[in-house]
């Protein structure tokens, strides 16, 4: 076996070990994802001092029916102020409303005049291949082709059905062919929505969550199969932190790379927990320096610590190296 090449970071030293890798190709942590209404002014603010890795200019369900045209219009101004501006979070997504709601033209056809796009673009409730296609046509039809072609943007999309949850392998892989054909934004990360997810299967919402674990289980084991961020569902008590603590450690046990939050207070615990370990920091570091070595000598496969090595764990591994450097640099 020959290990396909990857970007020669991992000999590089200095100030950042990642200064030749190009936006499209970075590690974006997103330990926490932070959402913020659009129609309240109040809260938008507060963004650039945000302390969390991911936060998400919200239209959908934090936003009324009666609120969306003016969070429409904010957003646009929010885009336009913050983008390029020194915030204290790694990532300013926006995540509009879902295909099925019948509300996601009229969000695209007044976020394409703002003269800058979201780091990430954001979508709920993707149900099934078919909606892939629709997603790209209303994207192209309200920006240009242009404007959505080969650039650093971002992809992040939302799994909330029993139907979207059977379907996630091939809504993904729709989603990756899109990208590579026709140089679409590319897919980062797939987060589970389990309030709707629940309601969908008639389940009652428990803080053990046990009524999710089949489906949380599928979800991050899909989203590993495809190299893809798994974002965990949100901790509703927001006055119990023990709880928030377990639910987080259990998540990142299982290989979720990061999880929802609906209060800043949240924040700290969440990042915390999804941190790598300084062990998995070591490991991947003398990884690293082995892939380094091994490339050098030309050899072909090459063990590890007494394993094989294989491109997904050389991603793995230049992942956390870059969540590690980010996290130090950016003080989160």
């Amino acid at each position: 076996m020959r290990i396909a090449a990857l970007p020669r970071i991992f000999a590089r030293r200095g100030v950042s070990q990642f200064a030749s890798v190009s936006e499209k190709a970075k590690y974006v942590p997103r330990r926490s994802l932070l959402y913020v209404p659009a129609s309240n002014e109040k809260m938008t603010a507060k963004i650039p001092i945000i302390k969390s890795d991911s936060v998400v200019i919200e239209l959908e369900d934090g936003v009324a029916l009666t609120a969306k045209a003016a969070a429409r219009k904010n957003a646009v101004k929010l885009l336009d102020e913050l983008t390029g501006t020194m915030m204290s979070n790694f990532e300013l997504g926006l995540r509009v409303n879902s295909v099925s709601s019948g509300l996601i033209e009229e969000d695209l056809k007044e976020l394409a005049k703002a003269s800058h796009l979201p780091a990430a673009f954001m979508i709920p409730k993707v149900d099934t291949p078919e909606e892939v296609a629709t997603i790209y046509d209303l994207f192209r039809t309200a920006y240009g082709a242009d404007r959505i072609t080969d650039t650093p943007v971002r992809l992040v999309i939302w799994i909330e059905s029993t139907r979207a949850l059977l379907d996630m392998p091939r809504i993904v892989s729709s989603m990756i062919n899109l990208q590579r054909n026709s140089g679409f934004f590319k897919l980062d990360g797939v987060v589970f929505g389990s309030d709707d997810f629940c309601a969908d299967i008639g389940a009652t919402r428990t803080a053990e969550g046990l009524e999710n674990l089949y489906a949380r289980q599928r979800f991050v084991t899909v989203c590993k199969a495809f190299q893809l961020q798994a974002i965990d569902s949100v901790y509703i008590d927001l006055k119990d932190e023990e709880g928030l603590r377990k639910s987080c450690l259990q998540g990142h046990g299982w290989g979720f790379t990061g999880k929802q939050c609906i209060h800043p207070s949240q924040l700290a615990t969440v990042q915390e927990c999804f941190r790598p370990s300084p062990d998995k920091v070591e490991w991947a570091k003398a990884l690293a320096d082995a892939f380094s070595m091994h490339q050098h000598s030309g050899t072909g496969a090459f063990s590890f610590r007494g394993q094989m090595i294989d491109r997904p764990l050389l991603l793995q591994a230049m992942n956390i190296l870059q969540m590690e450097e980010r996290i130090q640099g950016g003080g989160l």
